[in-house]
């Protein structure tokens, strides 16, 4: 059984890349309050809200239970890429790699995102993560409502 994996889907978005990548790059101070009982707080560790390699430090809700996680984010605004690469937190109990990405493809009316969890288990024990794959796409979903209006 292989310890590393990625789990993709595809969303159809009504925002565009640009609004998309946008909250992510200015605003993500905001994610809370579009996905408020997903992600409960975020606040800034290292950088700053608006640069590319800044660390962010989030506490959220998953299956019911509070948890931690610190990312650092990479933009490719070029490629309409968003990469929140997992630094620690909860979710390092039982995964050694954890990254989630959006690649984000202009429609006619808004956008279809390419959603992909990558991961690595800690050990052959540890189940596929499609709890936190099914919480990116519930976060995912929320934001895009709350940006669209």
């Amino acid at each position: 059984m292989a310890l590393e994996g990625k789990l993709e889907t595809l969303l159809d978005l009504k925002s565009s890349p640009e609004k998309f990548l946008t909250l992510w790059k200015k605003q993500a101070y905001e994610v809370p309050n579009l996905t408020p009982t997903n992600i409960q707080g975020v606040h800034v560790l290292e950088g700053d809200w608006v640069t590319s390699g800044s660390i962010k430090v989030w506490n959220y809700t998953i299956d019911g239970k509070a948890e931690v996680f610190q990312e650092k984010i990479e933009l490719d605004e070029e490629k309409n890429i968003v990469t929140l690469i997992g630094l620690e937190g909860d979710v390092f109990k039982i995964y050694k790699v954890y990254t989630v990405i959006w690649e984000l493809t202009t429609k006619d009316q808004g956008s279809l995102a390419k959603l992909t969890l990558e991961y690595e288990k800690l050990n052959e024990n540890v189940p596929v993560p499609d709890n936190y794959m099914d919480f990116w796409i519930s976060v995912t979903k929320d934001i895009d409502e709350g940006i669209s209006k």
